[in-house]
């Protein structure tokens, strides 16, 4: 018997929807190796301090990075240098001294260990990073500060959390 035009319509159109479809893996593929490249580009722009749990650093507008250096936590508790307790906050709050000794004598072995400076570099001193949380008291950052720049680490960065600029400049 003869179909009319309209049943073969319908019977092709029946058969291409019961065919199982196919995933061209290819496009997949490409989108894929574009988001790997992607994020290799990118991830080598940020520099991720270890952070400790009891710190609230405080927040920045600042755009500029700083270098790659030493990192000097000062906690609620304890001064640590590179994940080493140095000092006590409680013993370095009592004592009247303009700089901790612990903190002195720590930097200063850092210092023989390293690279001797450069002139340019001797000028500028070494580079350390102070990571305080932001209800830091300002006489005891007071008293870090200093030793950091008796022991020559004149180069300070203060760790922040970079959050986007107001635009009310």
């Amino acid at each position: 018997m003869k179909q009319s035009m309209r049943a073969r319509r319908m019977e092709r159109h029946h058969r291409r929807l019961s065919k199982l479809p196919k995933l061209n893996l290819v496009s997949l593929m490409d989108i894929f190796t574009i988001l790997v490249f992607f994020l290799l580009v990118n991830s080598a722009e940020v520099e991720v301090l270890s952070r400790d749990k009891n710190i609230e650093l405080p927040a920045s507008v600042a755009d500029q990075q700083p270098d790659q250096s030493l990192l000097l936590v000062v906690g609620s508790d304890q001064i640590r240098v590179n994940g080493r307790p140095v000092a006590s906050v409680n013993d370095v709050m009592a004592q009247d001294e303009a700089e901790i000794p612990g903190l002195a004598e720590e930097l200063s072995f850092r210092a023989e260990q390293a690279r001797p400076l450069t002139e340019a570099e001797e000028e500028v001193g070494r580079p350390i990073t102070i990571m305080g949380d932001k209800d830091l008291h300002y006489q005891l950052l007071k008293k870090v500060m200093a030793t950091c720049a008796a022991t020559d680490y004149r180069d300070i960065s203060l760790a922040v959390d970079r959050v986007a600029s107001g635009g009310s400049e």
